[in-house]
């Protein structure tokens, strides 16, 4: 099903949505995350900093601690917070140096430049804060607050983040393909009617239909003016090829008649009398494709004992082809138009071909095979074309005999097609088969 094929548009779309949903969360999320880190240091560092003045007071007014403050010398304290009080003693000092600072002046509040903060972090389960102030000689009051409340509240936000995406995605992904679904729709039309043209219906248009005016409108828009430009072009070289053959015709016919009043042992007479064969049967030709070519032609379907009807037929071309049946069965079929599709394939298997030539019925199958140099790629590819032999080494001809016999299978609903036999030689299969033409 083209719903569950991965490579299809809509699942495109769908990923490109699910990709740019994923980058906006992921910065929205990482903008969240920071900004939510730096408000809990701050949480925990204002915290700190509160409990270590309430207690420098209560130490600078009993020369005691409170219970849950240590007091510690230098050489005790962790090295990030002896580090930052040794400098900023060194810029206190330098700051008094060079101050003109009255030595009576009065006390203010405590400057929180003077203490230190640290933040000790471990995962996973090791979150302080640290903090620290200096209260005499190597004495320092250190305060040390627990942030793991802060990181909890941090990872919950990020699974969160994390799970809101993934519903989000749940959500975007479906709607995203059901959304392309218009858009598909369209283009699958568009496919099926290429198709259609493709197979000979030339009046097949993906039509405009809706108010959407978008690359896809004008990719239809333009393919049907494609289709009507080749309808164009193939009806006037039908209706050429009609009128040549029909203005062909009646001279030529003139010439047969003049060619009969020649003397019969007469060499030239014999070589234009040959010429004028081939000229009757290429006007022939041409006359049978064009009516081909303008849906013209109907079957007239009447039960035939096949076997039958193809060893009369290929007696009657003249030729030395075996021929054998098994198993033959009474077909509903036009006789005269698998009369007209045998002696264009005995025909050119003799012409094109090598001996011998063979021609098996089996069921409401016939096969003509020659022994030659077999078909050419590009017949076996794309079928029998016009006016082209396909292959030096299948000799001369103007191409026309396949092509009526594909036109004539196409009337009768039967299915012509065209290989090479593995031990070499070209096999023409006509398959009679109901809906044959189908497979």
């Amino acid at each position: 099903m083209d719903f569950l094929n991965p490579r299809a548009l809509r699942w495109k779309i769908a990923a490109l949505a699910a990709a740019a949903c994923c980058a906006v969360a992921a910065v929205v999320g990482f903008l969240v995350h920071d900004a939510t880190r730096e408000r809990g240091l701050r949480v925990g560092t204002d915290r700190t900093l509160t409990r270590l003045i309430a207690a420098e007071r209560e130490y600078d007014r009993t020369g005691k601690a409170p219970a849950d403050i240590d007091v510690r010398s230098r050489g005790e304290l962790p090295e990030p917070l002896a580090r930052d009080l040794a400098t900023f003693a060194e810029t206190e000092t330098e700051t008094e140096t060079g101050a003109d600072a009255e030595a009576d002046t009065e006390v203010g509040p405590p400057d929180t430049g003077a203490y230190a903060t640290w933040y000790d972090a471990d995962p996973p389960n090791w979150f302080w804060m640290w903090g620290a102030v200096a209260v005499a000689d190597d004495r320092f009051l250190v305060v040390r607050d627990d942030m793991s409340t802060e990181v909890r509240s941090l990872q919950l936000l990020d699974r969160s983040i994390v799970k809101s995406v993934l519903a989000a995605l749940l959500f975007v992904v479906p709607l995203a393909a059901l959304a392309t679904e218009p858009i598909n729709r369209r283009l699958r039309h568009g496919a099926r009617t290429a198709r259609r043209i493709a197979d000979g219906d030339l009046d097949a248009r993906i039509g405009t239909a809706g108010r959407a005016r978008d690359e896809v409108t004008e990719m239809a828009s333009a393919v049907d003016d494609m289709a009507a430009a080749l309808q164009r072009k193939l009806e006037n070289e039908r209706r050429f090829t009609a009128d040549v053959a029909h203005e062909l015709r009646t001279p030529l016919m003139g010439l047969v008649t003049a060619a009969g009043l020649l003397p019969e042992d007469d060499e030239a007479a014999g070589l234009v009398r040959d010429r004028l064969r081939a000229l009757n049967a290429l006007v022939e030709d041409l006359l049978e494709i064009s009516r081909l070519d303008a849906g013209a032609e109907r079957a007239r379907l009447d039960p035939v004992p096949l076997g039958e009807l193809v060893a009369d037929v290929v007696r009657r071309t003249g030729t030395d082809t075996r021929v054998g049946t098994v198993d033959a069965e009474v077909v509903e079929t036009d006789p005269r138009r698998v009369e007209r599709i045998v002696v264009n394939l005995v025909t050119n298997a003799h012409r094109h071909g090598a001996a011998p030539v063979e021609v098996t019925v089996t069921g409401a199958r016939i096969t003509v095979r020659d022994h030659g140099p077999g078909f050419p790629a590009d017949l076996l590819e794309r079928g029998p074309q016009r006016f082209r032999t396909g292959a030096s080494e299948r000799g001369r001809g103007h191409g026309l005999g396949l092509t009526v016999a594909q036109g004539q299978s196409e009337v009768i609903g039967a299915r012509l097609t065209f290989t090479n036999a593995p031990g070499g030689g070209a096999v023409a299969t006509l398959d009679l088969t109901p809906h044959a033409s189908a497979a």
